[in-house]
């Protein structure tokens, strides 16, 4: 029996494919008019209940969706996925170091004005570690002054290089000259929250009841589990281009149940996760609806590097070298991945490839391989290798963790990997306290940038649950920022980076993403070309239909 079939086998993937084996229903056509529709409302799922709402105490996807709509930062990005300007007008830097922004007139959507002040008091408030930000490092990342001092309790909230020169100008100093510095401020993290609104209701300032925001929708119900309603700020300064009067936000887990809403009419736009056993079914049944494009995630298994038995080195690159990436993409994942040999997505801005030398060896000296390592180890049959995979509750993630755990044992016999799942908070929570052997991760780029993945591995990195610790690879990312540094040079840092994090099997990279969800035909605007997948309900319209 061969290695797939087995897989096949231990997933059900055979008797679950026979069922959808028929000719694919036939689905009604949508007729839609150029005429924009009556009522502007429409139904998306994100996939998940977000942990929290506030920008500087969230880290994932489902939550960034959200804060896309409540939120706008100095900059954002078009449909395109280019950096534009959003609340400043225009920015001028001559040294890439101190950096000017001029903001518009805009208003909180309570009627305050927006001001240079509130980037000061949240850029203060992300970095400050009575925070607790997942993202306090993220400042530091971008050599804002001070600030990964200050996230490190070795300096003052008030040293931020942060400076409001008037009411509507911005000053930024940086440690050093970043030149991609204003795409960095897309993230949700940089944008700005109402400093009397937070200071009055504390952690109670994101109830729908109590948030004010700056974003063309605001939050005007949240019932846990089941839905959260947005609906149209009447004081976002860009209301001319805005149709959208209400979107309703779902948080379903389920693949399949995401699609089988869809269908029944009960969803405009599904998460971006589509249920791969019937991702071949969907695109031959429903390929009009269906949007498919590059998005810049990595899929991988983390090691916790401070537990056993993945602070021995030889055991993550056992498991690395015994994990077939081609099988695990085409007959598992099967949605048009690429396998991943490297952290950061080959289709990011300014990457140079690596590709490791063992990607060429045969599938029998990686296992020898694997082997010897298990066995230096101390690992055998008598004493085989047992841990545990943490996984967020999802189809697509279970089906994964079971491939990933039938593969080892197939190809490597002593290795027994037993699943935990966990909903998305708890999951969350358990990861960012070190609570795990092994996890499913995902991680998406903040920015078009490499660094916006490679930051993520630096030994002080807040978001480096697995506690990965190089000083050579930190060194390397701090020359990528260095003075002088060309372009080109930059490149080739980040290329010696990806061969450091393979070198020490930081984590078993996995593949990396394509965006693919179902949309309806009547939802004009939706825009596939953005590689950061930050779509935005203001750009969307709806049609008569």
């Amino acid at each position: 029996m061969n290695q797939a079939y087995r897989i096949w086998l231990a997933l059900g993937l055979g008797a679950a494919l026979a069922a959808c084996s028929g000719e694919p229903a036939a689905q009604k056509p949508i007729q839609v008019s150029n005429e924009p529709a009556e009522k502007q409302e429409i139904v998306v799922n994100n996939g998940a209940e977000p942990e929290t709402l506030d920008p500087h105490k969230s880290s994932g996807v489902p939550e960034g969706n959200i804060l896309n709509q409540l939120l706008v930062g100095l900059t954002g990005t078009d449909p395109d996925g280019k950096t534009v300007p959003a609340l400043a007008e225009k920015w001028e830097s001559a040294d890439n170091q101190t950096w000017v922004f001029h903001l518009r007139e805009a208003q909180w959507s309570n009627g305050d004005p927006i001001t240079a002040d509130d980037f000061v008091y949240s850029m203060r408030r992300v970095v400050d570690p009575l925070t607790a930000s997942p993202y306090a490092s993220y400042l530091g990342d971008a050599k804002v002054k001070n600030a990964e001092e200050i996230a490190n309790g070795k300096a003052k909230p008030e040293e931020l290089g942060v400076k409001a020169l008037d009411a509507k100008t911005l000053q930024i100093t940086l440690s050093s000259p970043v030149p991609y510095f204003p795409d960095m401020l897309v993230h949700s993290s940089t944008r700005p929250v109402n400093a009397k609104v937070v200071e009055k209701h504390g952690s109670k300032w994101t109830l729908p009841e109590n948030f004010v925001g700056s974003g063309p929708l605001r939050i005007t119900e949240w019932v846990v589990n089941e839905k959260i309603v947005l609906e149209r700020n009447d004081k976002f300064f860009g209301n001319a281009d805005n149709s959208i009067s209400r979107l309703t936000v779902l948080p379903i887990s389920s693949p399949i149940t995401d699609v089988n809403r869809f269908k029944a009419g009960e969803i405009d736009m599904t998460y971006n996760d589509l249920p791969s056993d019937q991702f071949k079914q969907l695109k031959e049944e429903m390929g009009d609806q269906m949007k498919i494009s590059p998005y810049l995630c990595t899929y991988y298994y983390e090691f916790n590097h401070r537990q056993a038995p993945f602070d021995n080195p030889k055991v993550r690159r056992a498991l690395s070298l015994a994990f077939d990436r081609e099988l695990f993409v085409e007959k598992i994942v099967g949605r048009g991945e690429a396998p991943a040999y490297q952290l950061t997505p080959t289709a990011t801005q300014g990457m140079k490839d690596y590709v490791p030398d063992w990607k060429a060896w045969d599938k029998a000296k990686r296992l020898e391989e694997a082997k010897k390592l298990l066995q230096e180890a101390g690992y055998s049959a008598e004493k085989p290798l047992k841990f545990e995979i943490l996984y967020n509750t999802n189809e697509n993630h279970k089906k994964n963790a079971v491939a990933v755990a039938a593969l080892w044992k197939e190809n490597l016999g002593f290795v027994e990997a037993e699943l935990n799942n966990q909903e998305w908070k708890t999951y969350l929570d358990g990861k960012r306290n070190g609570k795990f052997q092994m996890a499913r991760s995902g991680w998406c780029g903040d920015y078009n940038e490499p660094s916006a993945f490679l930051n993520v591995f630096k030994s002080n990195n807040s978001s480096n649950y697995g506690r990965y610790n190089s000083p050579a690879y930190d060194d390397l990312m701090r020359r990528t920022l260095a003075p002088g540094v060309s372009s080109e040079e930059r490149a080739e840092l980040y290329h010696k980076a990806e061969a450091e994090l393979d070198k020490d099997s930081a984590s078993i990279f996995a593949y990396h993403y394509v965006s693919a969800r179902l949309v309806k035909p009547y939802l004009s605007g939706y825009s596939d070309r953005d590689p950061l997948n930050y779509w935005q309900a203001k750009d969307w319209k709806v049609m008569k239909h």
